[in-house]
């Protein structure tokens, strides 16, 4: 298969803008106060699995080699860790909240 600029760049385009969800939102620790402590543990373990997952795909991103004729690759590539990043920092924050309310309403998890 032949790589050519036109083939490739449509493919940066989508991997610069796949996943552009908000990562601003802010936490809202009054949605855990509903939650049950099976609950609270399901959330912190899909939370877990997520980090990890952003995190396999951020160190493939950052891995990958791009070719030196493919301008501006090296930044699609930085601006898609980075965003990875900055997932991850907001998936740790929410983890935490919910850490922080199954501590305290959960007798077992302290």
């Amino acid at each position: 298969m032949k790589f050519t600029p036109t083939a490739i760049l449509p493919t940066i385009t989508v991997l610069l803008f796949a996943g552009c969800s908000s990562t601003t939102a802010s936490i809202n620790p009054a949605k855990y106060d509903k939650m049950s402590c099976a609950e609270l543990n399901s959330a912190v373990g899909d939370t877990a699995t997520e980090i990890s997952q952003i995190a396999i795909g951020r160190g493939k991103v950052a891995n990958t080699s791009v070719p030196g004729w493919l301008l501006g690759g090296e930044r699609v590539k930085t601006v898609v860790a980075n965003r990875d990043t900055a997932k991850i920092e907001w998936l740790q924050q929410q983890q935490q909240a919910i850490i922080t309310a199954r501590k305290s309403r959960c007798p077992s998890s302290q």
